[in-house]
């Protein structure tokens, strides 16, 4: 869309979101809240039994981390799409950074919208998680 751009609409810098270490105590709050119980996310003895060395963080918990980082940058309400594919677990005590990446400036229907890159990345450089978003431009 050529009468639109990136520096003039809207900011089109996602901040870095570093929602620090997940501990065991996050991985309980997560299960409380989204009613995950799945015992290899909050049980040592359940994870080793199916082969992981320890707990490890429920996949959705990074996806909210990836819409956390959408919604410090635009109100909720411009979301349109938000999706995911999960590429790697997350370690308990590790500490996800999520980047994110205005791609695209389209015009849907009349209205201009960002194409968002997302991606949660470990200090290891292992990704777990690679996002896509839509979101109106306005």
């Amino acid at each position: 869309m050529s009468d639109v751009s990136v520096s003039t609409t809207t900011q089109s810098t996602v901040s870095e979101l570093r929602p620090g270490a997940i501990t065991r105590t996050t991985l309980a709050l997560f299960a409380g809240a989204s009613g995950d119980h799945n015992p290899i996310h909050i049980d040592l003895d359940a994870a080793q039994a199916a082969g992981a060395g320890d707990v490890f963080a429920h996949g959705m918990l990074t996806m909210a981390y990836l819409g956390r980082a959408l919604t410090n940058w635009i109100p909720q309400r411009r979301i349109v799409e938000l999706s995911g594919r999960f590429t790697a677990i997350t370690p308990v005590l590790a500490e996800p950074v999520i980047t994110a990446e205005v791609t695209e400036i389209e015009e849907i229907d009349g209205v201009p919208h960002a194409r968002v890159d997302l991606v949660a990345t470990l200090a290891d450089g292992t990704v777990t998680l690679r996002g896509k978003a839509l979101v109106t431009w306005l």
